[in-house]
């Protein structure tokens, strides 16, 4: 074998050489390779106190669990909590925490009601979740509409939304009042299909008046796709300081008000219409119905 112990006299000539080949860069085998020096214990000595290169290093798959229970600890969680959450033994979890301080025990009753509150968080994400599918396969079941569709609706949700005359009140006018965008953009696509022109249908803006009254303002008229200054005198309702107002994100925006101008003629043919659906719904021959 080369480099039998008897052969070692120069040794601090070979480390020099072994310390140079370790700055370099070099690992264990390559230097053992280089200098011949096939005995572990003298190869170590030859390199002792020479870190080792970076890129013989291993890389610690466990440093990310360990960084994460370490923070999971400082947050107040057990040792059951983060292995569980964390997937990892005991033993790992306590060498990797060990050194910091143990979270304040929760009485029972606030772990009981720590563990219910946990539950109840999931149980309305569950819900959250079934309501929104719910909700997109329902919307999916409409697909296109007809003309016919839209106008069928357009009349019911004018009755159910709209302005109505009375025998105590003539309003033989069609105006129409909402807060819903979805509403307004319906209510105009169907004025479109009756033909009404958009220079007969004028805007106005119904709001509290502490709320952010120009930002509604420019909100409507956006949607509308129309100028502001199209817009008649926004109507602002006073604050009574005995309610409490709910209505205070910055998502409320109050009401629009779309009317259409000498529309009384229009206003006779929506209740005709109405009336019309009512009796075809209504009627007794059901198979007869097209």
């Amino acid at each position: 074998m080369a480099h039998s112990l008897g052969k070692y006299a120069d040794f601090e000539g070979l480390r020099e050489r072994a310390v140079a080949l370790r700055r370099a860069g070099h690992s264990l085998r390559q230097i053992r390779d280089e200098l011949k020096v096939y005995n572990n214990d003298i190869l170590n000595q030859l390199v002792k106190g020479e870190p080792p290169p970076d890129w013989t290093k291993r890389p610690r798959a466990k440093d990310d669990l360990r960084a994460r229970a370490r923070e999971l600890r400082l947050q107040g969680w057990t040792y059951d909590r983060i292995e569980a959450e964390l997937g990892c033994s005991r033993s790992s979890v306590s060498l990797w925490v060990r050194d910091l301080p143990r979270p304040e025990r929760l009485d029972p009753t606030e772990q009981a009601k720590l563990a219910a509150r946990k539950r109840w968080e999931h149980e309305l994400a569950v819900r959250d979740e079934k309501r929104r599918q719910t909700k997109a396969a329902a919307t999916a079941e409409i697909g296109d509409i007809s003309d016919r569709d839209l106008f069928i609706a357009g009349i019911a949700l004018y009755w159910a939304e709209g302005t109505k005359d009375k025998p105590h009140a003539r309003r033989e006018r069609v105006a129409f009042v909402n807060s819903d965008p979805g509403m307004i953009r319906l209510f105009l696509a169907w004025l479109d299909l009756l033909q009404v022109e958009r220079d007969t249908v004028s805007y106005r803006v119904m709001i509290h008046e502490s709320a952010d009254v120009q930002g509604a303002e420019r909100y409507w008229a956006d949607l509308v796709e129309a100028d502001r200054g199209s817009f008649g005198k926004t109507t602002l309702k006073r604050h009574n300081p005995k309610t409490v107002r709910k209505n205070t994100s910055e998502s409320y925006r109050g009401c629009l008000v779309i009317t259409v101008r000498q529309s009384a003629e229009l206003y006779r043919r929506i209740e005709g219409w109405w009336y019309g659906i009512v009796g075809a719904a209504t009627a007794t021959d059901r198979e007869n119905r097209t």
